[in-house]
């Protein structure tokens, strides 16, 4: 089955509808709510031909996204690990999110504070109050942090991500000059998202049925490094929450082959600059795949390098489970992705 799964971006939604997602659209849930459902509408009033959702790049989908729900804490998952350990929040109105960098970039990892301790934290504290107050009034499902839907999929960044969030670019140098300060902040931010995950799993009686685990950084290092210091993290987070969703954005063809060390990898995540063969290649017909289609072919007006794109992505995957995934931005070409669905509509399927 191959599927195009298209979510939509906030600066898409606030180029046509003027909305302003500032401060309190993150930490006020009925502001939330209300901005949400009417970017929402939007989305599935104008872009009903491609199953659109307004929604963070590539967390939430589609098919379990509803009107009745709202987010708490609805922040990417290593800014909120960031805000925990001091950095300042910073909303960008018209575009997504941030953090200041580098919090903890001169923290010795002995120095950080126990995984559990977090839990006492006033921002955690300020998102579980508001989960239990939406949840007590009853109009509306409260979604916890680090989940973006009712699918019981959890959401997270890997550690190598998260440490260059913290520690600052300077995380590249120290896997060589430094390896045992990387491990030891590595392994922290494992057991803290881990600590995190699992209360808010458990605040919002929800099953977890899978995890996002967004390794972006994870390209830029080799597979010695991959599989000396990503691939034990990732392992972690499997035997604690099951079945992972590997998600590496930029070229990850030199080290997909060692992904097939990742405890409980049920599917990878990928950008449009690797090579749909390789993944078949090692890990056969079967396995599904998620790719991204490359930002400039998007961003073309013309359509042919998009479209070329896609017809190769499709050539490649012999017939085994894909998704075209497409975060929709302001300067994207939109006439060109709606062909490009047209193009998977003709291959066989896509969702309606």
């Amino acid at each position: 089955m191959v599927a195009l799964e298209v979510s939509v971006s906030k600066g898409f939604v606030a180029e046509h509808l003027g909305v302003v997602f500032d401060r309190e659209y993150y930490f006020d849930p009925q502001r939330r709510q209300q901005v949400d459902s009417q970017c929402q509408a939007f989305v599935r009033r104008e872009l009903a031909d491609l199953g659109a959702c307004f929604t963070e790049s590539n967390l939430g989908r589609s098919a379990f996204i509803t009107s009745e729900q709202v987010l708490i804490g609805g922040i990417q998952p290593n800014m909120i690990l960031a805000m925990l350990l001091g950095a300042e929040f910073v909303p960008g109105m018209d575009r997504d999110a941030d953090v200041t960098p580098d919090c903890s970039k001169d923290v010795d990892p002995a120095e950080l504070p126990q995984p559990e301790a977090l839990l006492d934290h006033p921002l955690i504290q300020t998102f579980d109050d508001q989960f239990r107050a939406v949840g007590r009034e009853g109009r509306y499902r409260p979604i916890p942090p680090f989940f973006w839907d009712r699918s019981g999929r959890a959401a997270v960044h890997g550690s190598l991500t998260t440490a260059q969030k913290l520690l600052g670019d300077g995380i590249f140098v120290d896997l060589l000059t430094n390896p045992t300060r990387c491990r030891d902040a590595m392994r922290w931010i494992t057991e803290a998202t881990l600590r995190l995950v699992e209360h808010y799993a458990a605040l919002g009686q929800t099953e977890i049925t899978a995890v996002h685990v967004g390794e972006c950084s994870a390209c830029m290092v080799s597979p010695k490094l991959f599989e000396q210091f990503v691939l034990p993290e990732v392992s972690r987070i499997g035997e604690a929450l099951g079945a992972v969703r590997f998600h590496s954005c930029g070229r990850s063809d030199h080290f997909i082959a060692s992904c097939t060390g990742i405890t409980n990898l049920a599917s990878v995540d990928l950008g449009g600059e690797n090579s749909v063969a390789k993944v078949r290649q090692v890990f056969g017909a079967d396995f599904p795949i998620s790719i991204a289609p490359l930002a400039e072919d998007l961003s073309n007006r013309q359509p042919d390098a998009l479209l070329d794109w896609v017809r190769r992505v499709l050539d490649e995957n012999q017939a085994g489970p894909l998704e075209i995934v497409c975060h929709l931005e302001p300067n994207y070409n939109l006439a060109a992705i709606r062909r490009a669905g047209d193009l998977v509509r003709e291959h066989g399927h896509t969702k309606e």
